[in-house]
């Protein structure tokens, strides 16, 4: 790995890292109590034992048949790694003190259905899983390739368990908004339904019933919350 490819993939997680430390704590102190909580916790450091276990028990030698340098990978590895950062810091920073570290519902929760959340349901596990990706590929894979199926099984059993709170807290909208927005990987119901005739999702206005009161600030508010995040 070069000193470019070895700096970028530094900055993206220290600033990744950062921001979660200090938002962590300060929702901590800040953000309202959590009214239900699963037993299910973060899964970054299963990932990280996971990946370091199955690094160092496979032989370096074996390592280095799938290990590769080559700018065709680094440069789009490279956007891609910055891409999914900026959306991962979006996605946090769009769910404010109602995110938590593990699947959760606050009290004074709302529905997130707008900005990042209007492209993914997920958009922090879609910036994470991109940020893995991207370092595999500017890191030239090698050990690198281990973090990022782990951390999918780990984050689809995830999502699970925030869908499953989220569908009996908001029986009624968040069904219309699993069928309106994909769950991890943007466009793929428009590229199922150009290439595999997939019917396409309702828009929101076709969705949503029409409503007889605009007075609502929020977007499908019901003053209860959204899932939780990494």
């Amino acid at each position: 790995m070069n000193v470019i490819a070895a700096v970028s993939i530094g900055v993206c997680w220290f600033v990744f890292a950062a921001v979660w430390l200090i938002t962590a704590n300060y929702n901590e102190s800040r953000g309202p109590a959590q009214r239900q909580r699963s037993w299910y916790g973060t899964g970054t450091i299963p990932v990280v034992i996971i990946s370091t276990v199955i690094g160092v028990a496979v032989p370096r030698t074996d390592w280095r048949t799938v290990t590769f340098a080559t700018p065709w990978a680094r440069f789009p590895g490279l956007a891609i790694l910055l891409a999914a950062t900026a959306l991962t810091l979006w996605g946090r920073f769009a769910l404010g003190l109602m995110w938590s570290a593990v699947p959760a519902v606050r009290e004074g929760h709302q529905l997130r259905t707008r900005g990042p959340y209007a492209i993914t349901r997920h958009p922090i596990y879609t910036g994470l899983l991109g940020m893995l990706l991207g370092t595999m590929l500017v890191a030239g894979a090698g050990p690198w390739l281990v973090p990022f199926p782990v951390a999918l099984i780990l984050i689809e059993f995830k999502i699970r368990i925030e869908e499953r709170f989220m569908t009996t807290e908001f029986p009624e909208e968040y069904p219309r908004y699993r069928k309106r927005v994909p769950q991890l990987v943007p466009g793929l119901r428009l590229l199922s339904h150009l290439f595999l005739g997939v019917p396409r999702p309702p828009s929101r206005a076709s969705a949503d019933p029409p409503r007889l009161h605009h007075s609502t600030p929020n977007n499908h508010s019901s003053a209860r919350g959204p899932t939780a995040r990494p």
